[in-house]
């Protein structure tokens, strides 16, 4: 075992400009333009860093995706605390009546995806004004890395409000909702060219091709299960499958693979508290283990002095304001349904290594401020805290716990390469899905959609998969499967806890367009249906 002072891996920031307040919230560059700054191969350094940093920052404030796409399926209630707004709430129940002035509660995040889109579409603009001498191969992978960046963040807008105005030029101008095959085209353009031009090598922070196939499988996998279509703009299920193979055949030289223990995948469970020294020890297999394909960076350095490269929304998922060493304190969000405690396999290793059972664990968990109490908590994402209760960012000099945080958020791991394949059809497909359940202490079971979709439930639960993979498999049927009448505690009391299916076949499954982008934009932005 290793003790553990504090996980870190510090991402240079730049920030690449100032911000403007227009109806996209575009960000225009001031000082740093086209004619003046791209110029060099430094230059490209600093863009690209800048995309990074943009895509860094698009949680930091608002709902966080990941924390929202929890919330929204069977995974979790909204929770958060007993005399907070009801923001959660409204993404629970799919119904804004919740809280109906709660228009805006999106703005943020609208915002944040345009101002990274900005620094991508910028950096693409300019690209051939850059010398890059002779050095093609570092041209091609710094393209690519801007194009899949661009293609991550409209792809998470598509999936939350499917009609957004598609920029592919740093621009200003009101433009209507495009319609969701002409996002999907760009994102596959995107990812295809990041998959066939990016760079092999893994570098820590940085996105290369075998990031771009896979995120082409998952977009794949989506578009086609959500629209029910058979290809994604030209591209085949062969296609994507290949590429998935391709990531598997080159394990030997990309070093992806299984981490041997799946708790050590998480910092809290794989983190025991040593009171006699209040020190945490750790058999955490750290940032940029083998499993990991792409993530978002984040460190320790946050202040509100421009710098935002922490975790500022880990801190929505502890528990709420109480810590119980290696965890830590926070707002509550998230509690867990606890069906899905339930529903794993008696020897499955994965279930202890997610999820804090709270009354098993003997926590003295005082319940009076806390909504939607279940009983239950996830571990994956949540802070550290050291056996005296201190938070393990502030013992290590972070400004505060809300905006310290330093967890990496992993958009992909290695299992979702293998469970995906078998999804698509391999040949290898029953041994993907073995070495998956094999990881977690299980025997094998037969490969077929039902338990590939079981399977990915377990081995991604709290990661911001669990609700797309559900509405890819039909809306009515995500619908039904996320509909509950039960009871919770809010407060300490029990109250009935009634989540409507109709209310998310209304919606179609997507979520509510800022009023504030609507009303800028002059008539060009609707809303989506079930949100007026």
């Amino acid at each position: 075992m290793k003790r553990l002072s504090i996980y870190l891996l510090a991402l240079t920031a730049f920030l690449f400009s100032a911000c403007s307040e227009n109806w996209l919230d575009s960000e225009p560059l001031t000082g740093l333009n086209g004619d003046t700054f791209y110029r060099s191969k430094k230059d490209a350094e600093l863009a690209i860093v800048g995309c990074y940093d943009g895509v860094q920052v698009l949680y930091s404030s608002g709902i966080a995706f990941p924390v929202l796409s929890e919330v929204a399926s069977d995974n979790c209630f909204g929770g958060t605390g007993a005399n907070d707004d009801y923001k959660y709430q409204i993404m629970d129940n799919f119904d804004l009546q919740v809280s109906p002035a709660e228009v805006d509660m999106l703005n943020d995040n609208w915002k944040n995806y345009y101002k990274a889109i900005y620094r991508c579409n910028s950096l693409l603009l300019n690209i051939d004004k850059i010398e890059w001498e002779g050095d093609e191969a570092y041209k091609l992978s710094i393209e690519s890395q801007a194009k899949f960046l661009r293609a991550y963040c409209y792809f998470d807008m598509v999936r939350l409000w499917e009609r957004v105005p598609l920029l592919t030029l740093p621009s200003s101008e009101n433009l209507p909702q495009a319609p969701a095959d002409s996002t999907y085209a760009l994102i596959a353009s995107d990812l295809k060219y990041a998959a066939d031009n990016g760079s092999e090598t893994v570098e820590a922070g940085r996105v290369n091709k075998w990031a771009a196939k896979a995120m082409l499988a998952r977009v794949y996998l989506f578009y086609t299960g959500y629209y029910g279509e058979t290809e994604l703009a030209g591209i085949t299920k062969a296609e994507v499958l290949q590429g998935l193979e391709d990531i598997v055949a080159a394990t030997g030289t990309n070093g992806y693979g299984l981490v041997e223990e799946y708790k050590n995948l998480w910092p809290a469970a794989s983190s025991t508290p040593v009171p006699a020294d209040n020190s945490l020890t750790t058999t955490y297999a750290g940032k940029d283990n083998m499993e990991t394909v792409f993530a978002i960076k984040y460190n320790i350095t946050s202040d509100y002095n421009g710098n935002t490269d922490g975790n500022h929304w880990l801190v929505m998922l502890g528990l709420r304001t109480q810590s119980f060493s290696p965890y830590g304190r926070g707002w509550g969000a998230c509690p867990v349904v606890p069906s899905l405690y339930q529903a794993y396999e008696a020897d499955d290793a994965r279930k202890e290594a997610s999820i804090i059972a709270i009354t098993q664990e003997g926590l003295d968990f005082d319940t009076s401020d806390q909504r939607d109490y279940t009983g239950y908590t996830n571990k994956k994402y949540t802070p550290l805290a050291l056996p005296d209760g201190q938070d393990v960012a502030e013992a290590n000099d972070a400004v505060n716990l809300m905006i310290g945080q330093f967890q990496d958020y992993v958009v992909i791991r290695y299992a979702d390469v293998l469970l995906m394949a078998a999804e698509l059809g391999s040949a290898n497909a029953q041994d993907y899905f073995d070495q998956v359940r094999e990881r977690a202490g299980l025997d094998s079971k037969p490969v077929n959609q039902a338990n590939i979709m079981a399977e990915r439930r377990f081995e991604f639960a709290f990661e911001g998969l669990r609700y797309w993979d559900l509405l890819r498999n039909g809306v009515s049927s995500a619908a039904s499967t996320i509909a509950v009448s039960t009871t919770v505690q809010n407060a300490g009391l029990e109250e009935p806890k009634v989540i409507n299916a109709q209310k998310i076949i209304d919606t179609n499954g997507l979520f509510l367009i800022p009023q504030t982008q609507i009303s800028l934009s002059s008539g060009l932005i609707t809303q989506n249906d079930g949100w007026n």
